[in-house]
Parts: C-alpha cells; structure tokens; sequence
C-alpha cells in the first residue's frame, strides 16, 4: 500500500475506483510530468448521492462533503495514470464548478472540502492554486464538480 493510500486509511477512507467517463473523453491523462483530471463528479458507487443546486436544495455543509468526494474520485483517477499515488510531487490546481442557487456566494467554502482533503492526504504536496467558479447546472443535476492537476515525480 502507498504511504498515500495509508494515509487515507488513517482518515477512514478508502481510493474508489474510477469514475467511468460519460461521454468522450478520458478520466485523467498524463503529459509530461503533469496529470490533468477531467472533471470529477461526487460519485458513489456510480450514483450521486444528492442533486440539486446548493444554496437551494443541497446545504452548504452537504456540498462541501460532495467536493471531498470528488477529490478523492479525482486521486483515484490521477493514479489510474500514474500507477502509485506516492509519485505526486505536489498538487498545483483545483479548479471546482458549484451548481450555484442566484443568490449564493459561498463557492470557496464548498471547495475547501476538496482543498482540505488533499491537504489532509498530501500534506505540503496538496497546498495548490485554486479556481472556485459558480455555474447554473452541472452534468447529471451534480452540485459539485472538481478536476485537479498534479506534478509528479520522475520515478
């Protein structure tokens, strides 16, 4: 087990598998150094436990915990390319999408789920850069989506 997938246990988690595409496009694909995740939708078991816009039918506090799921939906695609978590270097950019209610303003907070987790998992290789955009819908009525771009080491 990788010292990432260790510490993950330690939190009481678990990497999922991947989440299938659904459409024409791949998980996460590598290019050079860098791995870049398609968007991660909060996915259980291949279902969203929740749909809705937040700020309306999903509580801030509930998204938040859906964006941590993407983030961890978002690791188990980086290491479906890269084959051992333990080779990121760093994380460099999260970028997450808030199915947003018109008068909702808390976008970052619902990203730090994301933003936590990988600080929590990574440590000083998950501090990154961070996009937290608003958006009217998103694929499948999801209140969050996620992607994340990571550097791994050479080995």
């Amino acid at each position: 087990m990788s010292e990432v997938e260790a510490k993950l246990a330690e939190l009481g988690l678990t990497l999922p598998e991947v989440v299938p595409p659904l459409a024409a496009y791949q998980p996460a694909v590598q290019s050079g150094v860098y791995v870049y995740t398609a968007g991660q939708l909060p996915m259980v078991e291949g279902k969203l436990p929740v749909t809705g816009k937040v700020g309306a039918e999903v509580t801030p506090e509930e998204a938040k915990e859906l964006a941590r799921t993407c983030a961890l939906n978002a690791l188990a695609a980086v290491k479906s390319v890269a084959g051992d978590l333990d080779r990121i270097a760093r994380v460099v950019k999260v970028v997450g999408f808030v199915a947003s209610a018109s008068d909702f303003t808390g976008q970052p907070a619902v990203l730090n789920g994301a933003s936590e987790l990988l600080g929590q998992v990574l440590g000083d290789k998950g501090v990154h850069a961070r996009s937290a955009v608003g958006v009217a819908v998103l694929p499948l009525d999801a209140p969050v989506e996620v992607e994340v771009q990571v550097e791994l080491t050479g080995a």
